[in-house]
């Protein structure tokens, strides 16, 4: 079953980010704490929304997916940036994460969201098979770019006043 998360959620949300952070090598950089989480998605200005995998049988979470709207100066239209997909090991193979995917193409529908897009890593070897199954194009020309720490604090020191508002 996929459902959209409610607050009840949270901690199962960020015990699921950290083990998505372990899989991807990166755990020393989940850092969002369940008070982040809450705001975030639940908030007065919700920054970001959720939808939960469970698993039929047992009723245990085994999932997620976390995404936000974005748009596109190209399309004039909104879209979909998926921050995040995960199904627990024990839990991979049984669709689930086709059926959030599926969900997730089906809130850009409802909402006329002319692109759902997403980052994956290059060495994820299996999941970029199962995105390819599904017909996802994989834009190799373009190279996401970050800027934090240090150098977004020295980059944003040598910002001019911004006027007008």
């Amino acid at each position: 079953m996929i459902r959209a998360a409610t607050v009840d959620d949270i901690a199962e949300i960020r015990a699921m980010i950290r083990e998505l952070a372990e899989y991807e090598r990166a755990a020393e950089q989940a850092r969002a704490t369940e008070e982040q989480l809450r705001e975030a998605l639940f908030g007065e200005h919700p920054a970001a929304y959720a939808l939960i995998a469970e698993d039929d049988a047992t009723g245990q979470v085994v999932g997620y997916a976390l995404w936000f709207p974005r748009f596109s100066t190209w399309t004039g239209t909104r879209g979909m940036h998926l921050e995040d997909l995960y199904v627990r090991p024990p839990a991979r193979g049984g669709g689930h994460g086709k059926a959030l995917l599926a969900s997730l193409a089906a809130v850009c529908r409802q909402n006329g969201y002319e692109r759902f897009e997403w980052w994956v890593l290059a060495w994820n070897e299996p999941t970029i098979d199962f995105y390819k199954s599904l017909g996802v194009e994989l834009l190799d020309e373009w190279t996401v770019c970050r800027l934090s720490g240090e150098p977004l604090r020295e980059l944003a020191a040598r910002a001019p006043a911004i006027g007008g508002r």
